[in-house]
């Protein structure tokens, strides 16, 4: 069985600056993710794709490899991640001379899910016995119950059941995806154009687990957390 886990960090973001080499409670954000790779002893190879020197040069530094520098035409903000996780399996399985049964794709900006996470994410999967799995944390919001949409120029609830839904207790239980683990079949990916595949399991993860840094406010909650979680 050979795994690899892909690790995808662009130079650029666009709500903060640097946001992959910002310090997080005096650690690089990225080290959090690459470490808990490594610590899990479940990785063929820890890949990172990056078009940043920097990134790469600290990445090398935590214990990933990198054998590669993102393409410009990947680098971009329209580009699907699914694109850059191919491209990062396929020039590392030219590379390494080997091909891959699974590939696990960690996000840098979950800085608080750790090596446990992922090797419970990944037995998870295996006895699942489907094509995916993708971490997920309860929502605070409900699109049967308190979230709405505009279409054309109507407003309404995101979605309906045959009945109307008058408590959370009574609404279907939805999940948000919570930008942390995501695990494939490297055969099904290669087969999809699309990151969700049909045949899905989900590793839930309690919300303290589950911020991801989009946002300057996000960077400063997963500051205090972090902190939290050392104790």
């Amino acid at each position: 069985m050979k795994i690899i886990c892909t690790i995808c960090m662009r130079a650029n973001s666009q709500k903060i600056k640097n946001k992959n080499l910002i310090n997080l409670n005096k650690k690089p954000l990225m080290s959090y993710t690459i470490k808990s790779a490594v610590n899990s002893k479940l990785f063929d190879n820890i890949v990172v794709s990056s078009d940043s020197k920097k990134i790469q040069k600290l990445s090398k530094k935590f214990g990933a490899e990198v054998i590669f520098s993102r393409p410009k035409k990947l680098s971009t903000n329209y580009v699907p991640k699914i694109s850059v996780i191919k491209h990062a399996v396929i020039n590392s399985e030219k590379h390494y001379k080997k091909k891959y049964d699974y590939v696990v794709d960690l996000d840098v900006t979950a800085p608080c899910r750790d090596t446990n996470d992922i090797k419970k994410a990944f037995k998870k999967f295996q006895k699942s016995k489907k094509d995916m799995l993708v971490s997920v944390t309860k929502s605070r919001k409900n699109p049967y119950l308190n979230m709405l949409e505009i279409k054309n120029q109507n407003i309404s609830l995101v979605k309906k059941t045959s009945k109307e839904v008058v408590a959370r207790q009574k609404s279907p239980v939805v999940y948000d995806m919570n930008a942390s683990i995501y695990i494939w079949k490297r055969d099904k990916l290669f087969k999809s154009r699309n990151l969700l595949q049909k045949s899905l399991s989900i590793y839930e993860m309690p919300q303290e687990k589950s911020i991801d840094i989009d946002t300057k406010l996000d960077l400063r909650i997963n500051e205090i957390l972090i902190k939290k979680l050392d104790n």
